[in-house]
């Protein structure tokens, strides 16, 4: 019976690291992929997205009135047209010299960075030249790179406008944060609304009050009435016995005409009109919800219009650019270490472990034999846990790794040294007592390496987390499968 159990858990041991080692591959389309999940590496092992952010050196052409304000035409004027309007056209800067200042090219590396966080960026690189305010930035290579360098140069300018004078009645300094959400319109609706959540400070919810009294749909009733008209017809007719006469009386007249006359508001982001509109209601708690896009039945649907939302909250909630930037390189630079090095590493590692694990045979015969078997097994399971708990792991991760496996050798062996030396190291009892004694020296000389690693899993360094979540599975591992695996193997060979 001891050997069935033994023997299962060897081919159970096989299959998983035939997994974790090989992979599973199943048929798509006509080709065959692997269904096990790749590994997510980070920036120094799988190459990075290099973007360099370069200060807008251009003008642009503003048309004004003779009073000196801006005035937005739809179609293009000639020199004559303006003149004979009284406009006058002039040359603006986009980035006035006043503005290109280092506290700026600070604070617009600080909101880029801070827009990537929102974003679900979690590992990136940011500078910033103080001399030209050029910014570079390096994010991780994959699919939805392109719109997180699409948006990093958005300035993020918001505002509330009068749809007629132009007044701007609300901006940036107005808002206090915002959020995605999503829902259903109504109870009766089919599909799903996202809508961008904007919540005002306590100053930009008064603002927002006084704009929506105002700016509210209204109705105008205009009554019309016709004079008093009466309109009489005599229609005679003489014969020799009758004379008719008819009287037609047209009556007073009253009618009622209704029109509807509302004030309008323009939303603007970065100049680009987002809606116009009026309200239906005073809005009191502050908050203004906006839907983006339609309401979706499909995931697909529904998760770009998220996405979409997402970006603008990360843009508006980090504030405004001070200076405008254009994408001067956007290119993806390949790492240093390549496949090639890595494969390189993984053998030398193996015919260090497999050496290793002769010894165990060679000293402790079959109990040596057996922690071998489960020391594979449990470097498979390590490999998948690492893929599936989407650590990224950099060059301190693989480090990490190999730390990993050392302190499993010394922990084994430390299990078989100590059941060795017992008076009868094929008891069960002695096998018990030398694995309970190994736990409890081992991992009190341990504390201090997992109170580190718990403190790095929290760094902010993408190459210093990535070493403590490595370390942090890994010492998970060696007490858990080693209790439950490399232990249970021990003990089913002890049995009599």
């Amino acid at each position: 019976m001891k050997k069935v159990k033994i023997i299962t858990m060897i081919v159970l041991i096989i299959l998983i690291t035939m997994v974790s080692f090989l992979g599973v591959y199943t048929q798509v389309q006509n080709r065959m992929e692997n269904q096990v999940k790749e590994y997510a590496l980070d920036m120094d092992l799988a190459g990075a997205r290099y973007v360099r952010l370069s200060v807008n050196r251009e003008s642009t052409d503003v048309i004004k009135d003779a009073n000196g304000n801006e005035v937005e035409t739809e179609e293009e004027m000639t020199d004559e047209q303006l003149a004979e309007k009284g406009y006058t056209k002039e040359s603006v800067p986009n980035n006035s010299e006043e503005v290109l200042t280092v506290e700026n090219y600070e604070k617009s590396k600080k909101i880029i960075g801070e827009r990537l966080e929102a974003q679900g960026v979690g590992e990136y690189e940011i500078s910033v030249d103080n001399e030209t305010g050029d910014i570079l930035i390096q994010i991780p290579e994959n699919k939805i790179t392109d719109k997180f360098v699409s948006n990093m140069n958005t300035v993020g300018k918001f505002e509330i406008i009068d749809a007629d004078t132009k007044e701007v009645l609300m901006d940036n300094n107005d808002i206090k944060k915002v959020n995605v959400m999503y829902g259903s319109a109504s109870t009766t609706a089919t599909g799903t609304t996202v809508y961008l959540d904007i919540e005002f400070n306590k100053q930009g919810t008064e603002k927002l009050e006084n704009i929506s009294n105002t700016y509210v749909e209204s109705t105008d009733t205009t009554n019309t009435t016709s004079e008093d008209t009466n309109t009489t017809t005599e229609n005679t007719t003489n014969t020799e016995t009758d004379n008719t006469t008819t009287d037609n009386t047209t009556n007073d007249t009253t009618s009622t005409e209704t029109e509807d006359t509302a004030k309008e508001i323009t939303l603007k982001i970065d100049d680009e009109e987002i809606m116009t509109s009026s309200f239906d209601e005073p809005i009191e708690n502050g908050r203004l919800q906006l839907s983006m896009g339609s309401a979706a039945t499909d995931v697909e649907t529904l998760q770009d219009n998220i996405s979409q939302a997402s970006s603008i909250a990360s843009v508006l909630d980090s504030g405004k650019l001070p200076i405008q930037y254009d994408v001067n390189t956007n290119e993806y630079i390949l790492s240093d270490i390549t496949n090639t090095h890595i494969v390189y590493l993984a053998l030398a590692v193996g015919i260090v472990l497999l050496i290793g694990l002769i010894i165990f045979i060679v000293r402790y015969r079959v109990n040596g034999l057996l922690s071998a078997i489960a020391f594979i097994g449990l470097i498979s399971i390590y490999l998948l846990v690492i893929r599936y708990t989407n650590v990224s792991v950099s060059i301190q991760g693989i480090v990490g790794i190999i730390v990993t496996i050392i302190l499993n050798y010394i922990f084994i062996n430390k299990i078989l040294s100590t059941i060795k030396k017992s008076e009868d190291s094929k008891k069960l009892e002695n096998v018990k007592e030398g694995i309970k004694e190994s736990y409890k020296e081992f991992f009190i000389k341990l504390v201090p390496i997992c109170i580190s690693v718990i403190a790095f899993c929290f760094a902010s360094w993408t190459t210093i987390s990535s070493f403590g979540m490595v370390m942090f599975w890994g010492i998970a591992l060696i007490a858990l499968y080693n209790y439950l695996i490399t232990a249970t193997m021990l003990k089913v060979k002890a049995e009599k």
